[in-house]
């Protein structure tokens, strides 16, 4: 078992319970903001690959609008959730694979392509440009890719932080000089600037679309966020989607989502 394997079935068996991972008021928004993103490019007979899917809340959601969904999931026990929950009238395959090889599909039979977690669990170059490249090839001439990823600023307040580990981690070099988090397998969590991140899809060919905050800073006030009322949840909500496209504020979301497009040669 390979160290990627066995650090990331140990983190999602015992220490992440990625089922309920959305459902309180502060980790709602990403869930809203990227479906807000995903419904503008849906057209009817849609085929939506989503790779990285954890227990599955967004294949199943798509599923369960008359969608056809793939889903790939690299760890065992998530994968075995999301299939606990397809009903008969789903169109969903669920299998387990890994986002830097999707050699079981052909090439160009995609019209959007989710990655919604890999880039948070890949470390080297290379793998991430597989991982990349790999969403490219089966994405379909002019189809939309979305690809997840952590901003490293965030990282900086949610761990360093409001953690309470900057002595830790200034001491132990988990972070460089310039403040860049150290991203290795025992860390867990790969961060990225947000120029950085967009430097790289341009280098693996990925025509830009956007480039959105799905999270904001309610992470980083979960307490505030989650007791809010419906009626501030919902006017906090607005405001969100409001400045998730704002560069000003992005930094300091805690989650980012990448729009591309694959450009027709």
């Amino acid at each position: 078992m390979n160290d990627r394997n066995e650090i990331l079935n140990k983190f999602y068996n015992e220490a992440c319970d990625e089922d309920t991972r959305l459902d309180p008021k502060h980790r709602q928004l990403e869930f809203l903001t990227t479906d807000r993103y995903v419904q503008k490019y849906l057209k009817p007979n849609c085929r939506i690959l989503e790779v990285g899917a954890g227990t599955g809340r967004y294949s199943l959601y798509y599923a369960s609008q008359g969608y056809k969904v793939n889903s790939i999931e690299y760890v065992q026990h998530n994968l075995d959730v999301l299939k606990s929950k397809i009903t008969d009238n789903m169109n969903i395959v669920a299998e387990q694979g890994d986002a830097i090889d999707l050699s079981r599909f052909e090439d160009n039979i995609f019209d959007i392509v989710l990655v919604l977690g890999p880039l948070y669990h890949l470390y080297t170059e290379e793998e991430i440009n597989k991982c990349i490249n790999e969403a490219k090839r089966v994405c379909k001439n002019n189809g939309i890719m979305m690809f997840a990823y952590l901003p490293n600023d965030s990282i900086m307040i949610s761990w360093a932080l409001l953690k309470g580990h900057l002595k830790f981690g200034y001491d132990n070099e988990r972070f460089d000089q310039n403040f860049k988090i150290i991203s290795e397998p025992s860390e867990i969590m790969r961060a990225f600037y947000i120029d950085e991140l967009e430097k790289i899809m341009n280098s693996n060919n990925i025509e830009k679309i956007n480039n959105i905050s799905t999270s904001g800073v309610a992470p980083h006030f979960r307490n505030i966020i989650d007791n809010l009322s419906e009626e501030e949840f919902e006017i906090w909500k607005n405001y969100h989607f409001s400045s998730c496209e704002r560069k000003e504020v992005q930094g300091y979301s805690t989650h980012m989502l990448y729009i591309g497009k694959k450009i027709s040669r």
